[in-house]
């Protein structure tokens, strides 16, 4: 047995695929990143490197992260490679007792990094995990085609695009009943998106990225993915509604509709985003 074949490692390499055959993750577009819990760690440790590699400083800080490990994508890595060729395309890195510096454990051979925008996850993460007592594990951001074909149309407001995604498909309003987060378009991998997004994931559980892609976050691989999923499917609805003849949509999930679904499934909607 060796470390791929470990469940944890395998999930992770199966949602990259899922992503890839989805058509999010053109080139090297898109990373993922999970934050392992002790007993993954322990099943993995005896295939980690016999000598760690150097501390690297991420010019972020997150107590509550420090000493966690997390599986992630590489940098410039493509998706549709991680499972021909995973220990170039991911790697496990250790995070310092300080919270402040990562260090390759395992994978990422040849002197591959983590993903680009691993600061971002890494804040993220801190505070999905602040937010839900632990619970999040996995950041997970993909190109979603009809989601960044939205940014180009509707107002860049959390409310217009949640209202947008709750009426075009009646399972989103259960799948994220808080809505959906949105940040204008910022330069990919920087400080600023950096912190725009982690602000808006205090009270969402995805942030749509205007003309670049989605940000999701969740417990585990299928939560995660099917949430990216759900919110995709119904981007792509509106989109087709749209290349109709929007204009002459004549019936559509009332808001009062959207308050019978949350009754009848025990979700609470954000009453902001209704009329």
């Amino acid at each position: 047995m060796g470390i791929l074949d470990v469940e944890i490692v395998k999930g992770f390499m199966r949602m990259c695929n899922d992503g890839w055959l989805q058509g999010w993750h053109e080139r090297n577009g898109g990373n993922l990143t999970y934050r392992m819990k002790e007993e993954e760690v322990a099943e993995c440790r005896p295939f980690f490197n016999a000598q760690p590699r150097e501390w690297v400083n991420m010019g972020v800080q997150a107590d509550n992260l420090a000493g966690e490990y997390f599986i992630t994508t590489g940098s410039g890595k493509f998706f549709r490679n991680v499972e021909l060729d995973p220990v170039h395309s991911i790697g496990i890195v250790e995070i310092n007792d300080k919270g402040d510096s990562w260090r390759i454990v395992w994978g990422l051979e040849d002197g591959a990094k983590p993903t680009s925008e691993f600061p971002s996850h890494f804040m993220n993460h801190s505070v999905r995990k602040a937010a839900t007592n632990g619970a999040n594990r996995v950041i997970y951001h993909c190109h979603a085609t009809n989601v960044i074909a939205l940014t180009y149309i509707l107002p860049l407001t959390d409310r217009d695009f949640t209202r947008a995604l709750w009426q075009s498909a009646t399972e989103c309003p259960v799948v994220f009943p808080e809505g959906v987060g949105v940040c204008p378009w910022m330069v990919p991998g920087g400080a600023d998106i950096a912190m725009a997004t982690s602000e808006l994931m205090k009270t969402y559980q995805a942030a749509i990225w205007a003309q670049h892609g989605l940000f999701a976050s969740g417990p585990d691989f299928d939560i995660t993915f099917g949430l990216a999923h759900t919110i995709e499917k119904s981007a792509e609805i509106y989109v087709k509604v749209l290349s109709m003849g929007g204009g002459l949509i004549r019936q559509t999930i009332t808001d009062d509709d959207l308050r019978a679904i949350a009754r009848d499934f025990g979700v609470t909607l954000n009453e902001n985003f209704l009329d």
